[in-house]
Formats: structure tokens, sequence, C-alpha cells
């Protein structure tokens, strides 16, 4: 999975509607004739599949520097969310990117949009997949439309937490079709189809795979979509991560590891990068240095000061490996380009084309996961197997087995541990939005760092003013925007 663009290279800029179209929801009309005069063979659904992670893997900015129809796929993700809860900030207040930290994103914002757009183009390409997959030998027919589903639902889950009602399109469109195009839907009914998809997945795939889509996978994000959506089902959560925990996956004892020892016994689900190569790196990582300025930026992902004190209380050896203060800089070393040594600092021969895979799901998430299961919307639980799920994290992190195990955890416990585990893996805004507590948290947040723009209409990032101008007048805007 290292050389995604080399094995489409064939069909980049054809085959998938909308990737060099000039409106992004506006395909070619006769890019159908295109894809159908790919899609032949099983090698071509094969590359057709291949293709949609390479839309998740999206563009590196070091490469491609517009900052208009980039496609950075997941690159930009953590200016959406964790930039956007009490975790981070960009060292600065310039540039569209620091408006995010803020709060004071509008329907304009480049990177927003990006990411908007990004995640339809996952869609549309699992769509273009779905509708070819009968062209593929018989044997491989259920698998790969239970892959290209996976990804489908990964990307409309991603849109409803962050956009609220979006379209949803579950077919190949032409551009005269707007209604389907921009037709925003109820995110209930959407929940409905990625909980289908992800359930076809779960029957059709295996776990041979951590870099593409797997049964642990679907298990994992559809336990997370039950966990998240209005009317949580935490029984069927439960079930879920319980039967990823006897699957296999395991910690990894050494927490630095999880990150620079590429798809361990942890990883679920990842995205990979390729260090050094233009068409196949990330420039996050880089992004993330501030005191000695290895990015575009004066420093993004900032560690505010009240993620540190949690850091303090509950995140034992996970600290060291989590974050570093550099003269007056909090710095993530999470993702370190290539997992450099910051004691030189040394960031490589081309930290700007770094190869840290991004990590999508990890086990340790999954026993956090558990616990709130088995939690089930309470204040607390004192279940054993919710206790042993949560003692085996803390004691990958150096907490002591007996005398640190408690009798019981309550939501603000386990909201703590999530934070200071996954931290900077762009988890924390979902989990105050899922916990029920992000307006409470991140106003008081915004109050303590003299944020004058927050609103609770900021827990909804504003649809793209340019999706809005495209449609004709049927996409409608977010409230407050």
């Amino acid at each position: 999975m290292k050389n995604l663009k080399y094995l489409i290279l064939v069909i980049a800029g054809c085959l998938f509607f909308s990737c060099d179209t000039e409106e992004f929801l506006n395909p070619l009309p006769d890019s159908a004739i295109v894809v159908e005069a790919f899609f032949q063979t099983d090698e071509d659904v094969l590359a057709g599949i291949i293709g949609i992670y390479d839309a998740i893997q999206g563009v590196n900015e070091n490469t491609e520097t517009s900052l208009v129809r980039s496609n950075r796929g997941v690159q930009f993700e953590y200016m959406l969310t964790e930039m956007r809860s009490d975790n981070t900030r960009s060292a600065t207040n310039e540039g569209s990117k620091a408006d995010f930290h803020r709060y004071i994103v509008d329907a304009n914002n480049v990177q927003s949009e990006d990411y908007y757009q990004s995640m339809y183009e996952i869609i549309f390409r699992a769509n273009n997949v779905l509708q070819y997959v009968n062209v593929a030998n018989q044997s491989n027919r259920a698998k790969y439309s239970g892959e290209a589903k996976f990804l489908r639902a990964y990307a409309y889950f991603n849109l409803i937490r962050l956009f609220g009602d979006v379209p949803l399109v579950t077919s190949v469109v032409g551009p005269e079709e707007k209604e389907k195009l921009f037709t925003r839907i109820d995110k209930a009914t959407i929940y409905v189809q990625i909980a289908e998809d992800l359930l076809e997945a779960i029957g059709t795939l295996d776990n041979t795979y951590k870099a593409r889509a797997s049964k642990a996978a679907a298990q994992a994000l559809l336990a997370k979509v039950y966990l998240t959506q209005d009317t949580p089902n935490y029984a069927d959560a439960r079930s879920l991560c319980e039967a990823v925990m006897s699957s296999g996956f395991m910690l990894q004892p050494n927490f630095r590891d999880v990150f620079y020892n590429e798809l361990n016994s942890e990883i679920i689900f990842a995205i990979q990068y390729n260090a050094g190569d233009a068409l196949e790196s990330q420039g996050f990582s880089a992004e993330f240095t501030s005191f000695i300025r290895q990015g575009r930026e004066d420093g993004l992902n900032i560690i505010n000061d009240n993620l540190i004190t949690d850091f303090a209380s509950a995140g034992g050896n996970r600290t060291a490996e989590s974050y570093v203060t550099l003269g007056t800089s909090n710095e993530v070393i999470k993702f370190l380009p290539e997992g450099s040594d910051i004691t030189v600092p040394s960031y490589g021969a081309t930290p700007r084309d770094a190869g840290n895979d991004w990590i999508i799901l990890r086990y340790a998430d999954v026993l956090l996961m558990h616990v709130e299961a088995i939690m089930a919307g309470a204040s607390g639980t004192s279940t054993g197997s919710a206790i042993d799920s949560y003692m085996e994290v803390r004691v990958r992190a150096g907490f002591d087995p007996i005398a640190d195990r408690p009798t019981s955890i309550s939501k603000e416990d386990l909201l703590r541990e999530r934070r200071v585990e996954l931290a900077f893996e762009n988890h924390r805004f979902f989990d105050l939005l899922r916990f029920g507590v992000a307006d409470a948290v991140l106003g008081a947040h915004a109050a303590d760092m003299g944020y004058t723009g927050y609103d609770s209409r900021d827990l909804l990032l504003p649809i793209p003013a340019r999706e809005i101008n495209l449609s004709g007048g049927i996409l409608n805007q977010n409230p407050g925007y």
C-alpha cells in the first residue's frame, strides 16, 4: 500500500470524476463513459479500490501548494478536530489555519472546504467501484464490495460528525442530477446507511490487512458509530468491541512503538505514507514543529496547558512520548518525521515529505470504547470487565495493576484517559461530542483562552460556500453561518 498513486497511474486524472473537473460535485458528462471503459477486469476493480485509499491519503501540501481543490485527504483533519478541541492550537493567529482554534471558521475556509470535498472524493470513488464490481472475479466481488462500502461509511461518518446533515450519494450520478448531489439528508438516515455498509463489510472481510479495510476495522468503526448516534446502541457496541478484543490484537509494550513500528500488533487500520516520495508522503508531521520550524507554517497543533495538566496527572510514561517542551513551545512528538531524535534535533533529510503512517483505528481505542459501552451513558461503572479494559491501557502507561486499580470508573476518568492515550490522533473533539460535554468544555476553554468567537453553533462546521453556490440554492447552510 506504500505506492498507491503508482498503482492507479493509468487512470489518474480521468477515472474518478471530479478529480480534475472544474466543479467538484459536477462531473464531466463523458466521465461515466471513461469509467465504464476502464472497468473491464478484476485487476481494474482492485485498482479502483486502491484509488479510494489514495483519496484518503491525499496530496502532500509540500508537493502541491495550491490552497484550492487539492484533495488533502486526511492531512488537514487535525485542524478540523484536534485544533477545535481544547487540546491544541496554532502557534500564531495568522491565516485561515489559525481560524480553527479560535472558532472563527467561515464558509470560505479553504481547509474545511478541502476536507469536505476530500470525503466526497472517497465516496464517489467507492460508488464507482460498486457500480462496476460485477466485472471482478466472482470469488472477489463480495469482499471488493465490502471494502468499498467500509470506506464510504468511514467518509460519511466523518462528514456527519463535522458538518451535520449532508447529501447522501450512494450511486454514480451525473452532473444534471443536482437534487441527488446537493440535497442534505438527515444524519439519522445517513447513520442507517453507514451501519448497513459496515455490517456488509463485517460479513465479507477478514483480517488480512491493516492498511486496507478489514473485518476488525469495520467492527471497531461500527462500535464507534453505535456509541455516537443520537440514540446509542450500547449493547451492540460492546459486542463489537469484544469481537475485536478476541481477534488477536494486542497493545505494544512500548508506547512509542505504536507510532514508529508501523502496522504493529495494535494497529487495526492505518493509512500509509512513504518518506521522501513526493507522491506518497505527508506534510503534517513537519507542521507540528515550531521551535525549530520544519513545516510551511510557524507551528500547528501546539499543545494547550490544560492538556499538559492532564498528562501530569494521568499520562504516565506516555507523556514523554507525546509532547516535548522546547523553549516556550510545547510540541507534538508522536508524529516526528520518521521518528527523529528531538534531542538533536534532527528531522531527517526531507521532513516535509514524511512517511509516518496515519493511524485511524488502534486497539487501545477499542479497549476504551469497551469501557464506554459498558458504562452505557451512566456517570460511571464498577463492572469488572470494564475496569479490566481500562487497566490494560493504564498498565501499559506504567500504572500499577493492583495499587492503581480503581473500584469504579467515572465518565470523567474515562474521558481523561482517552485524552492522554489518544492525544493528537484526532479523537478529542469527537469524544467531547459523544460524551455530551462538548459545549460546556469548549465554552469554558474558549473563555479561558480569550477566544471570543466561540458559540455552540461552532460544534458544526459551515457547509462550504462553494458547494452551496454550485448547488444553485439546493444546498443550505448550517445555522449561524
